[in-house]
């Protein structure tokens, strides 16, 4: 008879560089969590939420087996109640109580501090139960306190939704927390509550969720490109290419800074357009007394006035011009790039296939705010290829990138369809699955237009 073949014991793969468990890694096991049970392990985060379990008191053992010794302040324990009572009786004054309470000192309750702490992996957190001999619950029931704690994964000691949890049994890391003045609590608080505590920001779920989504959308945009033949290119962020030609970029210098610390010399207090208007108007003055040749002596003052102030003029231009030169760190115009395009095609004519995937500015002004400033943009450039290879090119990188993310972000988008959009998921599959149909143009204007889209998307805009 074969003997049968014992099950290999699960064990979790160490953080490589800190030596933990990230908890990613023990909620995301295809096997659930029961192969766990039992195994020593060392876990980080920061606590989400809490509540404390108070223990209760066990009563003094017996004298069983013989008197024991014991101490002297055993013994006034024991006896606060009785001189309490005799306080009682004589009137005897509050201070004296508190005197007292002072020099024996109830011992605090033994309690068990239920934490709920995450790590950033995923949007699961982990119980931890901390025994108060291993740590203050004032020091680790905080919102916000950073703990690294070692213990053993367990069964649920509570009947509710968790299916681990980590009793502790070392408590090597807390790191404090100022409670009042922590903006996050444990209800739910409005992202925009925090613009001004951004740094609090990614510990929220959602915005935690959305940084993980991102981060799996620009690892599916580099593994498409590279497993496809495309060469990555890093455009220059700084430029002085107008990629659009519209004008709406920003500009980059550094000789405003350096006005505002330069001593100030003769002539920086006359502004330029005041001289312009200056000349203007004395230009008329010099035409009105040509036309009247009444007073020669007038006109002679008005053109040497005009002479004057023309060549102030020409001294501030070039002064102006000299200063800039001089002051700013680049020799001409240069620009935040509104788009890497140029640059991919000088070297798609080297290399082939060819994409950038990095910020990218732009300086509308829009009414609504629904333009963004800053954004990441994936563009590519194809050596040799037609219209039609480009249209299956954004096809497939589309229907990847939507796999990849259903795939690999499940448990965030989860949470993004439970709470922001209950349809994400099912856009997503729809996308990845269905093929796409191709027409022209002028076709999708005139389908738009049937069913009124551009207009309710122009309203909603």
């Amino acid at each position: 008879m074969a003997s049968e073949q014992a099950p290999v014991e699960a064990t979790l793969a160490l953080s490589k560089y800190s030596r933990r468990v990230i908890l990613k890694t023990i909620f995301s096991r295809p096997d659930g969590v029961t192969g766990l049970i039992g195994q020593s392990v060392v876990v980080g985060g920061w606590v989400k939420s809490s509540r404390e379990f108070r223990k209760e008191v066990a009563p003094p053992p017996s004298n069983i087996g013989g008197p024991k010794d014991i101490t002297c302040t055993e013994v006034l324990q024991t006896k606060i109640p009785f001189f309490r009572s005799i306080i009682k009786i004589f009137g005897g004054d509050h201070h004296i109580r508190d005197k007292l309470d002072a020099i024996m000192p109830k011992p605090p309750q033994p309690s068990i501090s239920i934490l709920q702490i995450s790590d950033g992996s995923s949007t699961s957190t982990l119980r931890v139960l901390i025994d108060s001999s291993l740590a203050s619950p004032s020091h680790v029931m905080p919102t916000g306190t950073s703990i690294l704690a070692e213990g053993v994964l367990q069964k649920p000691s509570l009947h509710d939704k968790e299916i681990i949890e980590l009793k502790a049994e070392k408590v090597l890391h807390i790191g404090l927390v100022d409670q009042d003045r922590y903006p996050l609590s444990m209800k739910r608080i409005p992202l925009d509550a925090l613009r001004d505590s951004a740094h609090f920001r990614p510990r929220t779920t959602t915005v935690a969720s959305v940084m993980r989504i991102r981060n799996g959308l620009a690892q599916a945009t580099n593994t498409f490109f590279q497993e496809n033949g495309f060469v990555y290119v890093q455009v220059p962020v700084i430029t002085s290419t107008d990629c659009e030609g519209k004008g709406e970029i920003f500009q980059v210098t550094t000789s405003l800074e350096k006005e505002k610390v330069e001593p100030r010399s003769i002539g920086d207090d006359i502004k330029l357009d005041t001289v312009k208007a200056s000349i203007k108007e004395k230009s008329k003055q010099v035409e009105e007394l040509k036309r009247s040749e009444s007073n020669k002596e007038a006109l002679g003052v008005a053109m040497q006035d005009l002479k004057k102030a023309t060549e102030l003029i020409s001294q501030l231009e070039a002064k102006q011009r000299g200063k800039s030169k001089a002051d700013d760190f680049f020799s001409g115009k240069t620009y935040l790039t509104t788009s890497g395009r140029m640059h991919l095609e000088s070297c798609a004519s080297a290399l082939g296939n060819v994409y950038s995937f990095g910020p990218r500015f732009h300086a509308y002004k829009s009414e609504p705010n629904k333009l963004l400033a800053e954004m990441w943009m994936v563009e590519l450039e194809m050596a040799f290829s037609e219209l039609e290879d480009s249209m299956e090119c954004a096809i497939d990188f589309l229907k990847f990138i939507c796999k990849w993310i259903l795939e690999n972000c499940a448990e965030d988008l989860k949470f993004v369809s439970k709470r922001v959009d209950k349809l994400v998921v099912d856009r997503l599959q729809l996308i990845a699955t269905i093929p796409f149909e191709k027409i022209s143009y002028t076709d999708a204007v005139e389908v738009l237009n049937k069913v009124n889209f551009l207009l309710n998307f122009l309203n909603t805009i």
